[in-house]
């Protein structure tokens, strides 16, 4: 596996990440705790080294999957968890929306030091930009945890362009995990080129389109009233047809290079600039070995522009999350 950097910050992380969680949820049911902690040191065993979570996954759980998988081989991962959610400490029950109040992110970062079972975490993000809480603060506080040594490195995850700029002159920012794939392409035109000038990191979530570009899904298929999908808008049954278009384009791709469409979708990421770090998610070990094989893709500078250029033709319809979770990002 090869290994990235995250920006200019020095932080080294193999070149595909994994995102935990839907090993306890959203997309249907929990897994069972032992296959995924043999799955998560599988991911090991392949050179992954990077490691997605938050307190909010699960709630609570995710984070203690990742504790018990690592802790005997804590300096051989990077772990990166989230604050930001105000969560009952025990049950994990959310309470509220947003808390990034100082006070409030200490007792969340020593919350997830105790399931990770750790004394440090690597990377420690803002899961949500709070509107009640100045940046400059969410920024002061975790530059102390960085002092302390609770915390190595800072990011932000769907924050906008003066919200990292702000936070970044308090606390410089190692990366900013947001989404961003063939099927969104918002970042590309502020946020990427911002990452680029201030040496941030980017970490891609739902690179796979939350499954959606593997083409595993068509216009039969039935989610689950427990899988977050049938929430979005963009995996409605009325906006497949439409959507299924991009699909068939990476499907196309795929057979000409001898690849899977999910290999595509990673190896056009990884592409684009060579300090993103994209975070597919599975419970499948052997869709954890495909998607490894996406960082093997290589591309032509001509293919690359055929790929933009025949994506930009298709009319994708729908919002990538529901109202109530697009009205916690910025931009």
């Amino acid at each position: 596996m090869q290994k990235r950097f995250l920006g200019t910050s020095g932080l080294e992380v193999s070149g595909l990440g994994l995102g935990t969680m839907n090993m306890t949820g959203p997309y249907g049911p929990p897994q069972d705790p032992r296959e995924m902690i043999a799955l998560l040191r599988s991911a090991v065993e392949r050179g992954v080294t990077f490691f997605d979570t938050a307190e909010s996954y699960g709630p609570l759980e995710n984070e203690k999957l990742l504790g018990e998988a690592f802790e005997s081989i804590r300096d051989d991962v990077v772990i990166a968890t989230k604050f930001g959610f105000e969560l009952d400490p025990a049950s994990g029950e959310r309470l509220g929306a947003l808390n990034s109040r100082p006070e409030h992110i200490r007792a969340a970062t020593d919350g997830s030091l105790r399931r990770l079972r750790t004394d440090h975490i690597d990377l420690l993000y803002q899961h949500r930009v709070d509107p009640e809480v100045p940046i400059e603060e969410v920024a002061g506080t975790v530059k102390e945890l960085i002092a302390e040594g609770k915390v190595r490195h800072f990011g932000l995850s769907e924050a906008g362009v003066q919200t990292i700029r702000r936070a970044h002159t308090i606390q410089p920012v190692t990366a900013l995990q947001s989404e961003y794939s063939l099927w969104y392409r918002g970042p590309e035109t502020d946020i990427v080129p911002t990452l680029e000038e201030l040496g941030i990191g980017f970490v891609p979530f739902s690179p796979l389109g939350a499954g959606f570009l593997t083409g595993k899904i068509d216009l039969t298929t039935e989610l689950d009233a427990t899988d977050f999908r049938s929430s979005v808008p963009r995996f409605a049954t009325e906006y497949r047809a439409a959507n299924l278009a991009l699909v068939e384009l990476v499907r196309g791709v795929a057979s000409r290079k001898g690849a899977t469409p999910a290999q595509i979708a990673l190896g056009w990421l990884l592409a684009q600039k060579p300090w993103i770090v994209p975070i597919p998610g599975t419970t499948k070990l052997h869709r954890l070995e495909e998607n490894l094989g996406g960082a093997d893709i290589e591309f032509s500078a001509a293919e690359l522009d055929d790929i933009a250029g025949a994506a930009s033709k298709l009319q994708l319809i729908g919002d990538r999350m529901p109202k109530s979770f697009l009205e916690t990002t910025e931009g």
